[in-house]
């Protein structure tokens, strides 16, 4: 059974998607720069600062300052996924690993009711390289004490999966956040549910859930 839980946040344990691609379009939009908002979908897994050079952005700390401001107001009502609550209770050990900045973290994370299941808590303020690196997460096993071969990390980009192969961490498809299972062949485990996530910790149902 492994030792340490990690898990992504946006997407995989709160439904932020929406509200993270709508603070950006708008953000762009102040700033004279028109986006739908399937072209933003790029974002989603990176730090703000990176999404921000791809999308040449001249005053990057304004922009992040403007898109901070204008996820506040959604960002304290955003909804976890059904049945995560419950599955991070019952886990042995449990950490967050995620692209958002500290700031961010203080408008949105800490404002669920949840941080006190987590024993670690790794942002992008916390590393100078961020996923698909392995730093961050490496930085988390660190926090917990857990080697590779022992921990499993959640999520739901393809950022996720990279970061966990490159530190030799067992990555499992959060697929209620991804949506999809397509370019995810490197998954060690797909879950459709949060709830599926329990299964690790029972062995023959640990074996249904491995891809063959």
């Amino acid at each position: 059974m492994y030792q340490a839980f990690l898990f992504d946040l946006d997407g995989t344990i709160i439904d932020s998607e929406m509200i993270g691609l709508r603070a950006l379009q708008e953000t762009l939009a102040e700033l004279g720069l028109a986006y739908q908002l399937n072209e933003l979908r790029f974002s989603l897994g990176i730090p703000s600062y990176k999404t921000m050079e791809m999308l040449n952005v001249k005053d990057i700390p304004a922009a992040i300052k403007i898109c901070v401001e204008k996820e506040k107001p959604y960002m304290s009502k955003v909804p976890i996924f059904e049945g995560m609550r419950d599955v991070i209770a019952k886990l042995p050990a449990c950490g967050i690993v995620t692209s958002k900045t500290a700031e961010e973290m203080n408008d949105s994370f800490y404002l669920l009711g949840i941080d006190h299941y987590f024993e670690a808590v790794v942002c992008a303020t916390d590393t100078s390289k961020h996923k698909p690196d392995p730093e961050p997460l490496e930085l988390g096993l660190r926090r917990m004490e857990c080697t590779a071969d022992n921990a499993i990390y959640i999520g739901d980009s393809i950022y996720d999966m990279k970061c966990a192969k490159a530190a030799g961490v067992d990555f499992g498809l959060a697929l209620w956040g991804a949506k999809s299972a397509s370019g995810f062949e490197d998954a060690r485990y797909i879950f459709e549910t949060p709830h599926d996530i329990m299964k690790l910790l029972d062995e023959p149902a640990k074996s249904e859930l491995a891809k063959k």
